[in-house]
């Protein structure tokens, strides 16, 4: 169990150009998904980013796990995106509440708007690659974390910082609003291997 040091935001890795993955057999490709797996759920997140732990490399993990809030049919597994490509962004745009590891080690919380349904193309760990076309809780964190490949924060995309909470105000205020639960919703999840 390997777990990382999680850069904050201002941290000028964070904004390094991040190479594409030429070897995926690369032991030391395997090690940083090792890491950004141990790290994200050490962290207790739901998805991570080579650059956040200082590799500057595009990959990440996401993993919407099941828990108290999130019900199992709103949950996923762990998936490894390796030079990851979204080839496609809805028209329609929702809001839902953010945050990140790096910024303030997850406890700021703020409104950010983006395209409710994405189609990414990836490869994962065994060299395969797959298409995922989805919404909800899952597009959102696939953006966030494609976001920090091309060296942007969740903050740089928050246009009213009135709104910017703190994760104790998230939970209280957000988190179990009826019409974010709505925007979490995960209704569109096609895996193409």
């Amino acid at each position: 169990m390997s777990i990382r040091e999680t850069l904050q935001i201002g941290d000028l890795r964070l904004k390094q150009p991040n190479q594409k993955v030429a070897d995926i057999n690369d032991p030391k490709i395997k090690q940083i998904v090792d890491d950004l797996v141990d790290t994200m759920r050490n962290n207790g997140l739901i998805g991570m980013a080579a650059p956040q732990i200082g590799e500057n490399y595009r990959v990440f993990v996401t993993e919407p796990r099941e828990t108290a809030n999130r019900p199992a049919d709103q949950a996923d597994q762990l998936r490894v995106y390796i030079n990851p490509e979204i080839t496609y962004s809805s028209e329609v745009k929702v809001e839902i509440y953010e945050g990140c590891g790096c910024v303030a080690n997850g406890t700021i919380f703020a409104p950010v708007i983006r395209p409710r349904e994405i189609t990414v193309i990836a490869t994962d760990l065994s060299g395969k690659k797959f298409t995922i076309t989805c919404d909800g809780i899952l597009s959102r964190v696939i953006q966030h974390e494609d976001g920090h490949l091309h060296g942007s924060e969740f903050l740089d995309l928050v246009t009213d910082n009135t709104r910017i909470i703190s994760d104790i105000a998230y939970r209280e205020r957000i988190k179990n609003d009826p019409k974010y639960v709505a925007a979490c919703q995960i209704n569109k999840k096609e895996v193409q291997e």
